[in-house]
């Protein structure tokens, strides 16, 4: 199973064609340069360097969140567009559950963290033992010091991955991944894609949809006013 696959959750945005588990091509970069600019680039790129005609894809995986709701977006709407124009199906992934994918190889317990700003981090706890990824917790929005009680009764290496990781590291004392295993890699999105695959997972163009754990901040910020006009 050809999978092309799309992250566009932080910064770093990156686009891979896999088969099975075997990455065949892979494009990435966190020049802060805008998604809409890079992206259907590097999906082009991806595909040319791997000489795969976009017929030849059977699948189309999204990071679908959490993440920067812009940069989710555009990757949301790009694949939609892939997805409905070649008629194949899409699969939602976890932006932080692909994030412990990185950590394959490992045993580790795999602490994926996004920065959600206002001193929270986008959070999900997985068991990395050897060539398995188990989830541990489900996604959330958490304060950086109750992160820290959720992290304190585990035996295993803690390690985190993901654009949170050094805010982390910092405050909490665990290690930080490498840099070349923290960020988020359209690999590890498509070999998440192909770990989790089922018929009932599978969805069309139209049913992919972002991911949020909380408002943009545009509508807490109305909400807010709303509130202290009351």
């Amino acid at each position: 199973m050809k999978i092309l696959s799309v992250d566009t959750s932080a910064v770093c945005a990156s686009v891979a064609v896999t088969e099975g588990e075997k990455i065949i091509s892979l494009c990435s970069t966190n020049a802060g340069l805008t998604h809409s600019r890079t992206l259907l680039p590097m999906i082009d790129s991806a595909l040319k360097n791997s000489e795969t005609k976009l017929s030849d894809i059977d699948l189309f995986a999204c990071s679908a969140g959490p993440g920067s709701f812009t940069g989710i977006r555009i990757g949301i709407a790009a694949v939609k567009g892939l997805a409905d124009g070649t008629g194949k199906k899409c699969l939602a992934v976890s932006t932080l559950e692909a994030l412990a994918y990185n950590l394959l190889g490992q045993d580790v317990i795999a602490c994926s963290v996004m920065d959600a700003r206002c001193n929270q981090v986008y959070c999900a706890i997985f068991d990395v033992s050897e060539n398995e990824v188990k989830r541990l917790s489900e996604d959330e929005a958490i304060k950086i010091d109750e992160l820290k009680e959720k992290l304190s009764g585990f035996k295993k290496k803690i390690v985190f991955v993901g654009d949170g990781a050094e805010i982390c590291e910092k405050a909490l004392g665990y290690c930080a991944a490498p840099a070349l295993t923290r960020f988020q890699n359209g690999a590890s999105v498509g070999i998440c894609a192909f770990r989790n695959f089922s018929e009932e997972k599978l969805l069309s163009a139209a049913e992919l949809m972002p991911v949020y754990l909380r408002l943009p901040q545009a509508e807490r910020e109305l909400r807010a006013k709303k509130l202290n006009n009351k």
